[in-house]
C-alpha cells in the first residue's frame, strides 16, 4: 500500500477497500437533527424523529452514540416522563426519568437532557438507533420543547 506524507495535509491513504486505520479509531461518523416538537401523553414508549442509522464496516466495531434534545413535562405534581434510546427499534439500551413538579397542569419547565451509551451490535448490517419517550402520572411529556433542535450522533468506533 502506499503512503503519501504531506506537510500541510498530513497523511494519507489511495482510495480503496481496505482498512484505513489503526484499532481503536473512529471508523465514520453520522448525524441527524429533529426540529419539531412532539408530545405523547401515553405512558408506553413511542419513537421520536430523533434518528440515524449506520452500517459499521465490522462486526466488531462499538457504536458510540451521543445525543441531545430538551425535554418539559406537564401534568400535576408530580409530572413524570421518560425517554431511552432504541436499537433497530426493538432493544432498549438506556432509560432515563425525569420528575418536574407542578400543579393544576402550569408546569412546563424546559431543559436539556442527554442519553448516550457504547453499544457493541456485532453486526455489518444497517443499524438504526432512535430516542423513544413517554409520559406518567396523567402528564404530558415534550421532545423539543420550546422549539429546539435536538441531535444525535453515531461513531463507529475499531475495536
Amino acid at each position: 500500500m502506499s503512503l503519501v506524507l504531506d506537510g500541510s495535509a498530513g497523511v494519507t491513504f489511495p482510495t480503496g477497500s481496505g482498512i484505513q486505520g489503526a484499532q481503536s479509531k473512529v471508523l465514520q461518523v453520522v448525524s441527524a437533527t429533529y426540529a419539531t416538537q412532539t408530545s405523547t401523553t401515553s405512558s408506553t414508549f413511542s419513537a421520536t424523529g430523533l434518528t440515524a442509522t449506520i452500517t459499521p464496516l465490522f462486526s466488531t466495531s462499538k457504536i458510540l452514540i451521543l445525543s441531545s434534545f430538551t425535554v418539559a413535562v406537564v401534568g400535576n405534581s408530580p409530572a413524570n416522563a421518560g425517554y431511552a434510546l432504541y436499537r433497530n427499534n426493538t432493544t432498549q439500551l438506556i432509560y432515563n426519568s425525569y420528575t418536574e413538579n407542578g400543579s393544576n397542569n402550569i408546569n412546563y419547565l424546559t431543559h436539556g437532557e442527554s442519553a448516550n451509551y457504547l453499544d457493541s451490535p456485532a453486526t455489518t448490517s444497517a443499524t438504526t438507533y432512535t430516542l423513544y419517550y413517554r409520559a406518567a402520572n396523567s402528564g404530558t411529556a415534550y421532545i423539543n420543547s420550546g422549539s429546539n433542535t435536538s441531535v444525535i450522533t453515531l461513531l463507529e468506533i475499531a475495536a
